[in-house]
């Protein structure tokens, strides 16, 4: 049995577009994000980025290829181009790995109309030519593929995630 490592825990800055993870109280990465564009809160369909304690209460893409794409937490078999991006510039691209987050506030970010998890807000990664360090998502936490590489290998599912402005 393999036993969880609790002594990580991840902070989001939406005003600083930063992801910090601490081991032990200890900062050991530190990296710029995006947040969502539309700016902060936890209602559904607000394309917001909720606020709050969280826990990653899935880890998706173990494996993967970086640029790997998700739909629907899966992977499509795709990979990731711009010449893709061309042919769908809509697409919300879903890269590499998935932090998938779960509320831990009941009423303000974890069940009826604010549940993160059922509001599908993850921390994942994004193409290459996305600005980060800005807000830009629709309510996910946007990085660096090579960034969510090393978070996803480095933090386990229950890690604790506060998302603050």
């Amino acid at each position: 049995m393999v036993k969880k490592d609790n002594s990580f825990e991840i902070y989001v800055s939406v005003i600083s577009q930063t992801l910090d993870v601490r081991h032990n109280g200890n900062s050991v990465m530190s990296v710029a994000v995006s947040t969502a564009a539309n700016g902060t809160g936890e209602a559904h369909g607000s394309e917001c980025t909720p606020r709050g304690w969280h826990q990653v209460r899935a880890k998706i893409g173990d494996n993967c290829p970086a640029n790997t794409i998700f739909v629907g937490r899966r992977p499509t078999g795709e990979v990731y181009t711009p010449e893709l991006a061309k042919t769908f510039p809509e697409r919300d691209w879903i890269l590499t790995r998935i932090l998938w987050l779960s509320g831990l506030e009941p009423g303000f970010n974890r069940m009826g109309n604010v549940d993160t998890m059922r509001r599908f807000i993850y921390i994942h990664g994004c193409p290459d030519e996305d600005a980060i360090g800005q807000p830009g998502s629709h309510g996910c936490i946007k990085m660096r593929n090579q960034d969510v590489i090393k978070i996803y290998d480095l933090v386990p599912v229950g890690t604790r995630v506060l998302i603050t402005e």
